[in-house]
């Protein structure tokens, strides 16, 4: 019968700049950025590639397991929320292969940080860098975050 085929997850998260609170990409912060509004940190990024997990291990998405009614995740990080993503599907036999995320607001540039954001997701999900993609691109005045107001997130897990 041979292995089974990979299981494949596709995850998107968007969110609106909230200027008081901090920006967080991925599990980084951008100094000297607009955050992003929502019930946790507002990490489009992590919130995108959890989604894709659950998505991969057909568990559903993030707002099923972590309501934005549930006042113990207020605040939560990103980053923090996908390690519990991810503990979820250890637990039940599902491993992360690699991801690809793709970014996509005006600013700020993800380029400069586009390391730290492999890093940080790469030890998240428990794979190797090589095994992280990140890539951005800006709106160019379309769509959702066109107009600069917020982020938007892609996510693909294998």
């Amino acid at each position: 019968m041979g292995d089974p085929p990979p299981r494949v997850g596709l995850g998107f998260d968007v969110h609106p700049h909230d200027a008081s609170r901090p920006l967080w990409l991925g599990g980084v912060r951008f100094e000297n950025e607009p955050g992003l509004a929502g019930h946790s940190d507002g990490d489009a990024v992590c919130h995108a590639l959890a989604d894709a997990l659950l998505g991969a291990a057909a568990m559903g998405d993030i707002g099923q397991h972590f309501p934005d009614a549930d006042p113990s995740t207020a605040g939560i990080g990103g980053i923090e929320l996908l390690g519990k993503v991810v503990q979820l599907l250890h637990a039940l036999g599902h491993v992360p292969a690699s991801c690809d995320v793709t970014v996509i607001c005006d600013r700020p540039s993800i380029a400069p940080r586009r390391e730290d954001i492999r890093s940080a997701l790469a030890r998240a999900i428990g794979v190797g860098t090589d095994r992280v993609s990140v890539k951005a691109t800006r709106p160019e005045g379309l769509g959702l975050v066109g107009d600069g107001i917020g982020a938007l997130a892609l996510a693909v897990l294998v």
